[in-house]
């Protein structure tokens, strides 16, 4: 008799355990989805803070608006900023992947590095401030590889050696 309350109290303490995570993990996502809602652009002003996005030593800035499709880099246009089709698609992709290119606008400040990591920082920060905007375009670009940072950096340059990993050449006599 004993032992079946101690049973019984036993399952009730690990089923209010299973009851907490559940409410801890709803509360979770009910804050993910009203900080969604916040960022929404459909008020004056910025949409989201400013979202960052890097690449090797590039950094860009984003923030998101809604409007006409205007993209505007340190002050010029997207084709004047990334004069390269190359570039500007590299830029555009996340936008043509969930068919935006028309409805949002995008104030960028890109430093460092130079314009090809800049473009990617560039994309990173785009996909990211999307994220923030509408949670629901996560898996799409989660899938096509645009929230993912590339880490690489140059390595430092070590003592005795002429640069990361370049030896001195070696001399027998």
């Amino acid at each position: 008799m004993i032992a079946k309350k101690i049973v019984a109290s036993k399952v009730k303490k690990s089923a209010t355990k299973k009851e907490k995570i559940t409410q801890s993990v709803k509360a979770a996502h009910a804050s993910v989805k009203a900080s969604a809602e916040v960022h929404a652009p459909d008020k004056k002003g910025p949409a989201a803070k400013s979202l960052v996005g890097r690449h090797k030593c590039a950094s860009a800035r984003v923030r998101l608006e809604k409007g006409s499709g205007k993209f505007v880099i340190n002050g010029l246009s997207l084709e004047k900023y990334f004069p390269y089709f190359e570039w500007q698609e590299t830029v555009l992709a996340p936008l043509k992947a969930l068919a935006k290119e028309k409805d949002l606008d995008f104030s960028v400040k890109v430093v460092g590095g130079g314009k090809n990591g800049q473009a990617k920082a560039v994309r990173l920060g785009v996909a990211r401030a999307l994220v923030a905007w509408n949670i629901d375009f996560r898996k799409t670009l989660k899938s096509l590889g645009f929230l993912t940072r590339d880490p690489r950096v140059k390595e430092r340059k070590k003592f005795g050696l002429k640069k990361a990993r370049r030896a001195p050449q070696w001399s027998k006599r």
